[in-house]
């Protein structure tokens, strides 16, 4: 099933779409040059196979990741977003390896809010712990990651957890840190705005991270 996947994908290469998309993603990845609407075609019964089966591979996961073209990265998102629900606790280690590996906007905010995001919610503690780590490291992606796992949380999101991520990070001087803040701020503000103006009012943001979190309130 895996060997098909991966060579369909390899069959449908077009390195004259290829070009355009890699330097939208100014060229830090190649691509095979194939497009959403096609990949959806072609990886549709593989998908549907894969939540019959209802069990990560992760040896195929890695099998995607180490291919040069990004396209076979979005097909490892596919696949986990199709299985999110079987992710367990000790995912998070392996959800670790894909966020500093390859990293960009297109795959880390997925592995954030889909990935880590579904593991949070079935196991908050277990995430709580890992994430305020990961919020204090030096990988920036690892902080995006902390910052927006409770993206679509409404609710259901920690305040108290989302604060302390914040305010590990509310200095920095990094464009996709800063972003993130502001992102999450703004996605919660449509839960509770109340919250959102008293903490950017409360607290020495960045002006990017104000001026995104401030746009609903």
């Amino acid at each position: 099933m895996y060997e098909e996947i991966l060579e369909a994908y390899d069959r449908h290469r077009d390195p004259i779409k290829a070009e355009p998309m890699a330097r939208y993603m100014k060229n830090l990845f190649p691509f095979l040059g194939i497009p959403r609407p096609e990949r959806n075609s072609i990886q549709a019964e593989f998908i549907k196979q894969a939540r019959r089966v209802k069990s990560i591979d992760w040896d195929f996961i890695g099998q995607c990741w180490d291919k040069p073209e990004r396209e076979y990265q979005y097909l490892a998102m596919d696949y986990l977003g199709a299985l999110h629900r079987c992710l367990q606790a000790d995912d998070l280690s392996k959800l670790k390896v894909l966020v500093t590996s390859k990293s960009w906007w297109d795959t880390v905010d997925f592995l954030a809010d889909k990935l880590v995001g579904t593991i949070g919610l079935r196991f908050p503690d277990v995430t709580r712990k890992t994430c305020l780590e990961w919020a204090a490291d030096k990988n920036i992606w690892l902080v995006r990651t902390a910052i927006l796992f409770q993206l679509k949380y409404k609710q259901s999101t920690n305040t108290d957890l989302l604060s302390r991520i914040i305010l590990l990070n509310n200095n920095s001087t990094e464009f996709f840190i800063n972003k993130a803040i502001g992102w999450a701020l703004r996605e919660y503000s449509k839960t509770n705005p109340a919250w959102v103006k008293e903490f950017i009012c409360s607290h020495p943001l960045q002006p990017l991270s104000v001026k995104e979190g401030s746009k609903y309130i």
